[in-house]
């Protein structure tokens, strides 16, 4: 029985703007992920103040807001045994100088901010994630 799973990754307006997307989609394939489906799409600041709600009471929390409806971000559902967890370790730190190297932060991450790429970091969150952005 395999234990194939999905998760969300964006590709952040960082990427996006730099002509990142296709090279990323591509690391991500390299790492035997299947993108079961992905749009690319901007969110207005309210979408982003409610996708982003966990970290609500955060210092940071309305950057990352602003910067998420920054531009035009690439939303996908990523598919593989551990998806989760093996997309976290394919993304690296979320600082882009602590990140191991041949992750995509560490190659693509402008700063802790602008790190080039989200990923969903449990099966609950996966799922609400998936569902904001892909429901049907």
């Amino acid at each position: 029985m395999s234990n194939t799973e999905q998760t969300l990754s964006i590709i952040k307006p960082d990427a996006v703007e730099r002509n990142l997307s296709e090279e990323i989609k591509e690391k991500i394939i390299e790492n035997i992920f299947k993108i079961f489906k992905e749009k690319k799409i901007k969110i207005e600041k309210q979408e982003a103040e409610k996708f982003y709600q966990v970290h609500q009471s955060k210092p940071f929390y309305n950057d990352l807001c602003s910067y998420l409806s920054s531009g035009a971000i690439v939303v996908m559902i990523l598919e593989r045994e551990n998806a989760i967890l093996e997309n976290r370790k394919l993304m690296g730190a979320t600082d882009p100088s602590k990140a191991e190297d041949g992750t995509i932060r560490k190659k693509y991450g402008i700063s802790i901010d602008k790190n080039s790429v989200h990923g969903s970091d449990s099966p609950e969150n996966a799922k609400i994630e998936i569902d904001f952005f892909f429901k049907e």
